[in-house]
């Protein structure tokens, strides 16, 4: 988004961008940036809370004010939801409390009519951006599970122009979506932090996705190591 409102600005258009990543911001310097200490997904915070919602927008909006730029302002990191740990800060479960293996593709099956009822519910979704319909997921899984032991890994869906590693995020993010909105239908009266506790702390998917970003860590490719920053938050 810093590199469009760039390419936005220089065919004069104004542009504000909010980064979830302070470093990506300070990297590309947008021309104008507000840093949110939310975690990925939650670019306005806390979801349903269209008044803390608006005062994040005016912080944004604010930086229009600056007399010149690039500007980089922080929004406040103790007013109102903020980041949430790494699952490795976590402690991810690796198994269930029979002590039997984990069963992430049986998860995602077990978890689809909590997901759907969210989906019926609300009318929208952050699920999608591999393109995999929900119904089709179980393949993700298996995909996964093969790219956690080997680069060699690869899946049909995935887009020519779209590398293995990136689509391994976005299949995350679909997954990562998928199981808070199952969950906050499911027991809609949990905290964020409880929500994002349950996901690394106990099911099959979270060790999953930790799983992979350990491997991609301990390749000590810079590349790989920034997609493994991306797929635990």
């Amino acid at each position: 988004m810093s590199v469009l409102a760039r390419t936005f600005e220089s065919a004069g258009l104004a542009t504000v961008a909010i980064a979830l990543v302070r470093e990506h911001a300070e990297r590309v310097r947008p021309p104008r940036a507000l840093w949110v200490p939310f975690y990925f997904g939650y670019a306005l915070g806390k979801p349903d809370d269209p008044a803390f919602q608006r005062q994040v927008i005016a912080a944004a909006l604010a930086t229009l004010d600056a007399a010149e730029g690039p500007v980089l302002a922080d929004y406040p990191e103790d007013a109102g939801p903020v980041g949430l740990p790494q699952a490795s800060e976590v402690g991810v479960a690796p198994t269930n409390g029979d002590a039997k293996p984990l069963d992430a593709a049986g998860e995602i099956t077990a978890l689809r009519a909590y997901y759907e009822r969210w989906q019926e519910q609300r009318g929208r979704t952050a699920v999608g951006i591999t393109g995999i319909p929900q119904r089709r997921f179980r393949g993700i899984i298996r995909f996964l599970e093969a790219y956690a032991a080997s680069d060699d890994a690869d899946i049909d869906e995935r887009p020519a122009d779209v590398s293995v590693p990136q689509f391994v995020r976005y299949c995350a993010d679909d997954l990562k979506a998928f199981c808070y909105e199952a969950r906050m239908a499911q027991r809609p009266n949990d905290s964020e932090p409880e929500i994002h506790n349950w996901f690394w702390g106990e099911t099959a998917v979270g060790a999953l996705i930790d799983s992979i970003t350990q491997r991609l860590n301990a390749t000590g490719d810079a590349q790989l190591q920034a997609t493994a920053y991306g797929l635990s938050r």
